[in-house]
């Protein structure tokens, strides 16, 4: 059970999450002591249990995003089930969902009833649109909210379609604007003596707000940014490049002082000294001349001859990373971005590592994700129910 050491123990979440945003978000908090009960479909649980790579049956991905979590098995269609969550709602304080808007109401379990019940409680709503406007009642996955949020449009070459980046990061970030709005009701209901309240999150928006400069460059001056490949016009330079031996360097230079020492260390101290090229909006002007003499430079030296000038200058760079590269990387190892841990047989096997990472109370993971109803009972005896009450609920399809 979560330490005490822990910024999130003492807090109880309850979490009515499947795929990615709801589950991620709960996530989040386990990892940094709350006490978070999952609650699952008897008949199967999470879909994300059978998602991408399985091993013996079972989602590797799972076992890292339900890790620190209890799985409790509720049928919500049946009254039983809706009376089990409502006990468990009654002291706690967190709720996340993920369900399309009025799926909960339909259940008897809207907000309305919920507060009354816990007053205390803060609500996250994670939805494809959120719980009002037109849309509201459609459903979105996070590909979409990317697609509406404008992510998607910019992705990509110009001359072609626009791409996804290689993971979900749509709902990823609608998780992460979960918790920060969760924590920041948990702060107004413990030092400003407010009550619980609903945290609405809609994918498409959570995309939007990571948007930067989008709005006012189009509300002024009616500019549509576009798909630029590896660059991005405006601040130069700042690209991918290809080096001689076939390998791809991420350089950023777009510091004034860095792109001084950048030019000086490939032997252009024209560019360097250049007047016209000493601001952003002067490198940016000229940029296609300044990619293909970066370009040159790159193609002409293998990458670790590459890497070694760059980090001698000390120009912001990277090679584009594999896992397997991350592997064996220093500064993953330094940084314990990789947690040893047991699947369920014994074997064992690496998951990401915490983030953030705090000084004096850190977050850890306790155990992966678990079994299907796993904590069913533990949680049921908590709630107050004796072994032949647990039985009739298995025995009615309760839990």
């Amino acid at each position: 059970m979560p330490t005490p050491s822990k910024p999130l123990a003492g807090l109880k979440v309850i979490e009515l999450g499947t795929l990615i945003a709801g589950p991620f978000a709960s996530r989040i908090c386990a990892e940094f002591g709350a006490e978070v009960i999952k609650v699952e479909s008897p008949d199967g649980g999470d879909p994300l249990r059978k998602w991408r790579k399985l091993y013996e049956g079972t989602s590797l991905w799972w076992f890292v995003q339900a890790r620190n979590k209890q799985s409790l098995t509720l049928n919500l269609k049946h009254p039983e089930g809706r009376d089990v969550l409502k006990r468990l709602l009654a002291d706690a304080d967190i709720l996340i969902e993920n369900f399309r808007p009025g799926v909960l109401e339909k259940l008897g379990l809207g907000w309305d009833v919920l507060h009354a019940l816990n007053p205390r409680l803060v609500m996250v709503r994670l939805s494809g649109f959120g719980q009002t406007g037109p849309m509201k009642d459609q459903p979105g996955f996070g590909a979409v909210g990317e697609s509406m949020g404008g992510l998607r449009y910019i992705t990509g070459f110009e001359d072609r379609p626009p791409v996804r980046t290689g993971i979900s990061i749509g709902d990823s970030i609608a998780a992460l604007w979960g918790v920060i709005g969760a924590l920041m009701a948990l702060r107004h209901r413990e030092v400003n003596g407010g009550q619980g309240q609903v945290v609405d999150v809609a994918l498409y928006e959570a995309i939007f707000a990571m948007m930067e400069s989008m709005v006012p460059e189009f509300d002024v001056f009616g500019f549509i940014r576009e798909r630029t490949g590896n660059i991005m016009p405006g601040i130069t330079p700042s690209s991918i490049h290809t080096s001689a031996d076939g390998r791809h360097v991420q350089i950023g230079a777009n510091g004034d002082a860095i792109f001084k020492r950048f030019m000086q260390a490939i032997g252009r101290d024209d560019l360097a000294n250049d007047p016209t090229l000493a601001s952003n909006d002067g490198r940016d002007s000229r940029r296609d001349e300044l990619y293909g003499v970066i370009d040159r430079w790159v193609n002409s030296l293998p990458l670790d001859e590459v890497m070694q000038a760059l980090t001698a200058a000390e120009v912001p760079a990277s090679r584009i990373y594999s896992a397997e590269d991350m592997f064996s990387d220093p500064q993953f190892l330094a940084r314990e971005m990789f947690l040893q841990a047991r699947l369920p047989d014994g074997k064992p096997f690496k998951m990401p590592g915490i983030v953030p990472k705090l000084s004096d109370t850190p977050g850890s993971s306790e155990w992966v994700g678990p079994a299907l109803g796993e904590h069913t009972v533990s949680v049921l005896a908590k709630l107050g129910y004796d072994s032949k009450a647990i039985s009739r609920l298995r025995a009615d399809g309760t839990v």
